[in-house]
């Protein structure tokens, strides 16, 4: 008599419940908005509840793997059907969803997608962004992708509802292809990270061409240690390198991932092949990669080149203001500012390449990490929000399954006696030098920045109130204690982020090294509403040549009426 089959494992029990639990993150909030305004979809949503409680149950009692699975396989359709739902009720976006749908309609007319400014998208709860020049980002700065995918959806209406349908669609597709690329008893893992906690989907609603650029990096990142085996690529080989082609058509965060999968596929094949061959297959890779992205590119290449340039390379150079959860946070909220922001790119751009460089060392240890380590680079960025970060997280449980430690075993790594004298003694001697030697210069860069003294001192001397809970112009003393001559422009935050800029009205635009001003501010609305008592109120000053930024607490001082 065969024995009965075994059953699943307690921990795909508990992964699988995990998953369905975490599909009620957010999901009352959507069924709230939904039975006052389309009972239909609140109806809907109620099944799906009542599908989280019938999968629970199931999760824990099924006998077999086989019906665990199929159970995995509900959960899924329940976040699909969630995420749907939740899309129907919020479809408008956010600024990246206009700016990409502008893109679509400028393509669609025949007009240049690139360095046109579109005011008009911007205001009435859209956010800007605002620069270090006093002027805000009002272009498309992404590769073009998301746009040509958004064309066809044009007709779903204003707004930025055909981007969010891109997005949305994309961040759908990518989980399935997650979810049937992964190891049946991890499968759920893929439901809970992409459509659980409520994180992913809600980007997807907001329009951000990253979820994009996720959705194509996860058949690049499934096994990617698989890639050139034997010195083929292989028909999954050039579907991977075409992918990552795409993904970096679609958004400027896979050029951060990109080199370090290169080096570790160069690292792997070469403890497999040699270096000839290795260098070989990594090249094919590369080069199907490129003529993906090119095919995407070619038309603004050809009929926009400059514009194009500097509208995909927009992140990298556009000024931004400080902005984020890393080590901005010291000179945004803990100190007063700092004569030395530029220093916060240069920190991130050294660590990144120092965490090349060790991943390259030490491959074998650190191949695993290869989906994280690139977002660590951010951390000391002058934009370092969460995004960057939370984004990508489907593809660090995608390489943790599918590419262990193990996959990195035999992989090519420098060995210490290639470079005699650098770095003598045991192995871990040597890591623990070589990661101070690599990381120190980030480290000291970002302590630069941070310990950096602003540049301008500034008092509120008089605030005028055309009611109680309103100012209407600020008299503000300005004195440049730098030795350079600084162009400023202020603003009024309450908090995390960057209110718009406030008007100078009077004052000069050029405030002389050691020199002291009297500038008249005017809200960029004409009243600025004061908030509750108790919040704290910053007039800040940012300049561009050179970057920095100076703050003061004034919530005494506008309140009041003068200090």
């Amino acid at each position: 008599m065969a024995a009965p089959p075994a059953p699943p494992a307690q921990w795909h029990r508990v992964l699988t419940l995990l998953a369905d639990i975490g599909l009620l993150i957010g999901t009352r909030a959507v069924w709230t908005s939904a039975a006052g305004h389309r009972p239909a979809v609140a109806a809907v949503i109620s099944l799906c509840y009542a599908s989280i409680l019938v999968c629970g149950v199931l999760a824990l009692v099924v006998r077999r793997s086989r019906s665990l699975a199929r159970v995995d396989g509900c959960v899924l359709v329940t976040g699909v059907t969630l995420t749907l739902c939740a899309w129907i009720m919020l479809h408008n976006g956010s600024d990246e969803a206009l700016l990409t749908t502008q893109a679509a309609r400028e393509l669609a007319a025949g007009r240049p997608v690139y360095g046109q400014p579109w005011p008009w998208l911007f205001g009435h709860g859209v956010a800007l962004t605002p620069t270090v020049t006093g002027g805000y980002d009002l272009t498309y700065g992404y590769p073009p992708l998301a746009p040509l995918l958004a064309v066809p959806l044009l007709w779903l209406g204003h707004g930025g509802t055909p981007a969010t349908a891109v997005s949305t669609g994309a961040l759908i597709a990518g989980t399935v292809a997650l979810w049937r690329m992964l190891p049946a008893p991890w499968r759920s893992a893929a439901t809970l990270v992409c459509l659980g906690f409520g994180m992913l989907p809600s980007y997807g609603r907001l329009g951000y061409p990253a979820i994009v650029a996720l959705a194509l990096l996860v058949p690049v990142v499934v096994r990617w240690t698989r890639t050139g085996v034997g010195g083929r690529l292989g028909a999954a080989g050039l579907a991977r390198a075409a992918c990552l082609g795409l993904a970096c058509a679609a958004q400027q965060l896979p050029w951060f991932l990109a080199p370090f999968l290169l080096a570790g596929i160069y690292a792997v094949r070469r403890g497999e092949l040699g270096g000839r061959a290795a260098a070989l297959v990594v090249a094919r890779f590369a080069g199907v990669a490129a003529v993906g992205w090119l095919l995407v590119n070619a038309y603004f290449v050809v009929s926009e080149p400059g514009r194009w340039l500097t509208g995909v390379a927009l992140p990298l150079t556009q000024g931004a203001v400080l902005h984020g959860q890393g080590v901005v946070g010291v000179s945004l909220y803990l100190t007063d500012g700092s004569d030395r922001i530029d220093w916060y790119s240069r920190a991130s751009l050294l660590l990144l390449v120092g965490l090349l460089a060790l991943f390259v060392l030490f491959v074998r240890r650190l191949g695993p990490a290869a989906t994280v380590l690139p977002w660590c680079a951010f951390y000391l960025a002058t934009r370092s929000q969460d995004g960057y970060y939370l984004l990508m997280t489907p593809l660090w449980l995608a390489a943790a399954v599918t590419a262990p430690a193990s996959a990195f075993a035999g992989a090519w790594q420098p060995r210490p006696g290639l470079l005699p004298g650098l770095w003598p003694g045991p192995r871990r001697r040597t890591a623990r030098i070589a990661a101070t030697v690599l990381l120190a210069p980030a480290l000291t860069a970002a302590a630069v920045a941070a310990t950096g003294t602003p540049p301008l001192r500034m008092r509120v001397t008089a605030a005028r109130h055309p009611t109680a809970a309103t100012v209407s112009r600020l008299a503000v003393q300005v004195t440049n204690t730098g030795d350079a001559a600084l162009s400023p422009h202020f603003t009024l935050t309450t908090g995390q982020g960057m209110d718009p800029y406030w008007r100078v009205v009077r004052g000069p635009r050029t405030l002389p090294a050691h020199g002291t001003a009297r500038y008249e501010l005017r809200p960029p609305a004409g009243r600025f509403t004061l908030p509750r008592p108790g919040v704290r109120i910053r007039l800040r000053a940012f300049t561009a040549s050179p970057q920095t930024l100076s703050s003061t607490d004034v919530q005494e001082a506008v309140r009041g009426g003068a200090d």
